[in-house]
């Protein structure tokens, strides 16, 4: 039996997906459509104290294409946390409209792949660590989310491989994605037993261009190249909270 990775565990993550019924709001007058926006907008602005006291956070984006119109991502300490807020949001008058297309469900971590000699909890006393673990969201202009597997295939088999040789491919792997610091917020989360993939990846960036650059150029890494397995992209523009009413309106 090939090492296990260990991992180090940050707040839960919670991605939900929408199409929105645009028939159904145009037949709404204005009235009821403005009281629809504002409880979502009350409730975003909850969001918005959570994120400021830093007990959890929040993001709100269109989605370009067809798979979607929406993405709310929410992070919290506990998984219970998450289990009520999406309640919450089931509740609200406005999801009437919103038909459910996706969601994803992990944990943010951090592999010892790249913490050297250190044992988890000496990483989790690094600054820089803690703060991807517990993030505090910059309100990019654009969002790239996907999930992902490592391969399990024959020869191409990830969790057949040596931890060595494991440690130097992300390693490698990792110093791709270093070109990209100050462009590009990376967040990886996990989900081994909790979703479909293994991971998920979402990318926060105000040049949607540097998505394409930095997956693109990981393709030619033979992490990526001989054992990557991708989900579909979601991509789209930050919606600010005080353009909640303007988008649907």
């Amino acid at each position: 039996m090939s090492e296990p990775v260990s991992t180090i565990d940050g707040w839960y993550s919670l991605h939900l997906l929408y199409s929105v019924d645009w028939a159904g709001l145009r037949v709404l007058d204005k009235d009821e459509r403005n009281a629809l926006t504002d409880e979502l907008q009350a409730f975003l602005n909850r969001q918005e104290e959570v994120h400021e006291k830093h007990e959890g956070d929040y993001a709100f984006y269109n989605i370009m294409g067809h798979k979607a119109d929406i993405i709310m991502w929410l992070l919290r300490p506990t998984a219970d946390e998450l289990i009520k807020l999406e309640l919450e949001i089931n509740k609200l008058a406005i999801a009437d409209y919103l038909i459910p297309t996706y969601s994803y469900v992990s944990i943010i971590e951090m592999s010892s792949y790249l913490g050297g000699n250190k044992t988890p909890e000496e990483m989790m006393e690094i600054p820089h660590i803690k703060q991807r673990l517990y993030p505090s969201l910059e309100k990019s202009k654009y969002i790239c989310f996907y999930p992902m597997d490592k391969k399990r295939d024959l020869d191409d088999n990830w969790y057949m491989l040596p931890m060595e040789e494991r440690k130097q491919l992300m390693r490698d792997h990792g110093m791709i994605g270093r070109k990209y610091a100050g462009k590009i917020k990376q967040y990886i989360t996990g989900s081994q037993g909790l979703d479909k993939y293994e991971w998920a990846v979402t990318l926060l960036s105000d040049d949607m261009l540097e998505f394409k650059k930095i997956i693109y150029e990981m393709r030619f890494d033979e992490t990526s190249a001989r054992y990557g397995v991708f989900g579909d992209f979601y991509v789209g523009g930050h919606i600010p909270n005080d353009a909640i009413a303007d988008y649907f309106g």
